[in-house]
């Protein structure tokens, strides 16, 4: 992996982002704006996959570029929620929107809040107009916004001023990233004059929208004083009329200059370029300037994407005081002169143009400082602000408190994603979504972790009676997946029903061993006890001979259900006791006091190993057991109290880092079942509000505070990823949930009302 791609957090940054904005062609500086963003984060961060979402300021929209995937009409209410329902479907993992009051429908752009409002996805918010003296509506419209906004993102000290002071926005939820820039090349501006007929010519230039705010009345009234002295000037005026002046005025404020310059005597020195630039020929138009020129009216500019270009290029700047321009400029990086100052502006174009050394060092020092605004470096920061929100960094770490000691109920278990993701021949061993992934098959592994559930649901008295009909499914797969010749089982069988090995791993002959002892343990039906005795009595000699930890801990298991029924069977006792002893033994030699386990690696399934232990009847291997549980549960329980298991991205080797991500479902269901198991043993409560606490993890008391159930579809996500919840409902995930809730369900049913069970935790 690319390191550029790793933000300093050390977190990946997100891939899938949706810019909202209005978009190119439409001619609008925040139009500008989204597509520069979009395209420097498609080029920049690797394997990014954005796109856009645009608003339309006219119902027929325009002829958009093919990363416009949906568009929404500014005026229409409905259309706002029905952006944020695509959105939601499209697995985007950060939504980026620009704001500007004006491009967004109802009084100040509230209309906004209907999309934000209905978004699944974390946002991240870009002002790009934070006013000094807003109206109620406005104050109430921004501050909605970053309210619901994970990040906001403002490109000046002074906005960020204002956010603090006059918003009240949380400073820990603020980024100040500057308006991003091409990398252009610092050049002689003579480099370019022959593109545009200027060679040996002085070009003074403005570019822009034009509208009346943009001051350029005071720059043609100075241009006389100039002209007279560097008769060879020109003022190019670079840009089309703002579309709503044209709509409203047609070109009349456009003529009113060219009539002005008429009148001023500097017709011939004044260019008007009537068209919307694209990037390559405005990078063209500031390589030829010599000076830029923004002459605004008003200091309420809070931040000027045409002086950042003209800045960040190399250009020598005069400017009005407005507030980018105070901060961009202050330190010899440009020129201030007061508003509507004609003879400010020209004193301080003749400066410039009389002192070649005081424009170029000027020059310089706006070039310098222009290096951290370069799309290359601004995307970057926007990237890890994306990071940051998609970890939800600016909510408390810990999950809330509850209120009082009843604070623990367990839902009602759900099987509607178990009957989805089983056919006639299994459970499918992944899902896309809550959909059966079929072309990646099936496995023992899943057939006989959902064999042990029905069996346990059935115990329960589950009134569902389709539920036997998916415990033979699973028991005839398992059936079939039983090798004769190996007295072993396959694992992997692709979707065409053929077996994509001869023999499967240890842990998946364990764990078919577990439901088969299950079966003969729990069920009620003659026939299927008599069919796993069968199987269990072929292949459960075999174990003798296997090597694997887990696979021990796991017959072990279905050797603990078996013995339920029949008790005094001493061929499987000898075995048991083989088995706890080689489990007691790896514990004895590498146990220590810092680390009382079995391995020097913390792996997956890790609680299946102390569990195991507790379920013999051996003092000693007990309190072996329980020892390295406790550790265990210490281990996986975050400072602030929820639990955080040992992440399957690397694990946790002795006397190296461990990993945190990705934290798997798996592992909550076996710390579940350990530490019920250590309840029922012992009685100490603790141990059942500790399978309690581990639970929550499911449903959302966990590092990121989202839940992995989906109530929606019965189903359990994948896993806990950095940054994000693996939305994908595998069988793994999906058991792991059901069988946690339901042995916690069989213990309370067992328990409840009896003096063993204090009501305090029922």
């Amino acid at each position: 992996m690319n390191a550029e791609n790793i933000n300093p957090l050390g977190i990946h940054h997100p891939k899938n982002v949706a810019f909202i904005g209005d978009y190119l062609p439409r001619q609008c500086g925040i139009a500008t704006f989204t597509a520069d963003l979009y395209q420097s984060y498609r080029h920049f961060i690797p394997e990014a996959n954005p796109i856009v979402v645009s608003v339309n300021d006219t119902p027929g929209g325009y002829t958009y570029p093919d990363e416009v995937r949906y568009e929404f009409y500014q005026h229409c209410q409905e259309s706002y929620e029905k952006a944020a329902e695509f959105l939601n479907t499209k697995n985007v993992e950060v939504v980026c929107l620009q704001h500007e009051y004006g491009i967004f429908g109802g009084p100040a752009g509230t209309y906004i809040l209907r999309l934000l409002e209905n978004l699944t996805a974390p946002v991240v918010t870009t002002f790009h107009t934070i006013l000094k003296n807003p109206d109620q509506y406005q104050l109430e419209v921004l501050r909605n916004i970053a309210d619901l906004s994970a990040r906001v993102v403002c490109m000046s000290e002074k906005g960020k001023e204002f956010l603090l002071t006059i918003y009240d926005i949380p400073e820990e939820k603020i980024d100040l990233i500057p308006h991003g820039i091409p990398d252009m090349p610092f050049v002689d501006p003579h480099f370019y004059k022959d593109h545009f007929g200027m060679e040996g010519r002085q070009m003074l230039l403005t570019f822009g929208l034009l509208s009346p705010n943009k001051g350029i009345e005071n720059v043609i009234r100075a241009l006389p004083r100039i002209v007279e002295q560097f008769p060879d000037v020109v003022y190019m005026v670079l840009g089309a009329t703002h579309p709503n002046l044209v709509r409203d005025q047609g070109e009349t404020y456009r003529e009113s200059l060219q009539k002005l310059a008429d009148e001023c005597g500097v017709a011939g020195h004044v260019q008007f370029n009537n068209r919307f630039v694209d990037l390559p020929d405005l990078l063209e138009y500031l390589g030829a300037a010599d000076i830029y020129i923004t002459p605004y009216l008003n200091p309420a500019q809070i931040t000027s994407g045409t002086l950042s270009y003209a800045f960040g290029c190399g250009k020598a700047v005069v400017s009005t005081p407005y507030w980018h321009a105070e901060e961009l400029l202050s330190e010899g990086r440009g020129v201030l002169v007061p508003f509507g100052s004609s003879e400010a502006i020209a004193d301080s174009i003749l400066n410039l143009l009389r002192d070649e050394n005081l424009r170029h060092t000027m020059r310089k020092k706006g070039y310098m400082m222009g290096r951290d605004m370069i799309w290359e470096r601004v995307i970057r920061r926007y990237a890890d602000a994306f990071s940051q929100a998609h970890l939800r960094v600016s909510r408390p770490e810990a999950p809330p408190e509850a209120a009082n000691q009843d604070w623990f109920s367990l839902p009602a278990v759900c099987t509607d994603h178990l009957f989805r993701l089983t056919d006639d021949t299994g459970i499918a061993q992944h899902a896309r979504f809550h959909l059966p992934h079929y072309e990646e098959g099936y496995c023992t592994d899943d057939n006989a972790r959902a064999l042990v559930l029905t069996l346990m649901l059935d115990t329960g008295h589950s009134a569902d009676r389709n539920l036997s009909g998916l415990t033979d499914t699973y028991a005839a797969f398992l059936n079939h997946a039983y090798s004769p010749a190996h007295r072993q089982f396959r694992n992997f069988m692709g979707y065409d029903r053929r077996w994509l090995e001869d023999i499967g791993s240890e842990d998946s002959t364990g764990r078919a061993i577990w439901a088969l002892g299950t079966c003969i343990g729990r069920s009620r039906d003659q026939n299927l006890i008599t069919w796993a005795m069968g199987l269990l009595e072929n292949v459960l000699p075999h174990t003798a001979v296997m090597t694997s930890p887990r696979a021990w801990a796991f017959v072990l298991l279905g050797i603990s259900e078996y013995r339920k029924r029949f008790s005094n069977d001493r061929l499987v006792k000898t075995i048991q006791q083989q088995l706890l002893d080689n489990l007691m033994h790896i514990f004895t030699v590498t146990a220590t006091e810092e680390w009382p386990w079995f391995e020097e690696i913390l792996s997956y399934d890790n609680a299946k190993l102390p569990h195991a232990l507790l379920l013999s009847e051996n003092q000693a291997m007990i309190e072996a057991g329980l020892t390295s549980l406790r550790w265990l549960m210490a281990l996986q329980t975050a400072e602030t109290g929820y639990f955080q298991p040992i992440g399957c991205q690397g694990f946790y080797r002795k006397g190296e880092d461990r990993a945190y991500y990705d934290q798997q479902p798996i592992e909550a269901y076996s710390t579940v079942s350990a530490c019920l198991a250590a309840y029922e043993l012992t009685g100490d409560e603790d141990w059942y509000r500790k399978a309690a606490s581990v639970f929550n993890w499911f449903v959302g008391q966990n590092a990121l505070r989202q839940s992995l159930f989906d109530p929606q579809t019965g189903g359990c996500r994948d896993g806990l990823h950095i940054d994000r919840v693996n939305k994908n409902q595998g069988a793994e995930s999906t058991l792991s949930y059901l069988l946690a809730l339901t042995e916690l369900h069989l213990v309370r049913k067992q328990l409840a009302g009896t003096s063993q069970l204090s009501s305090n935790i029922l």
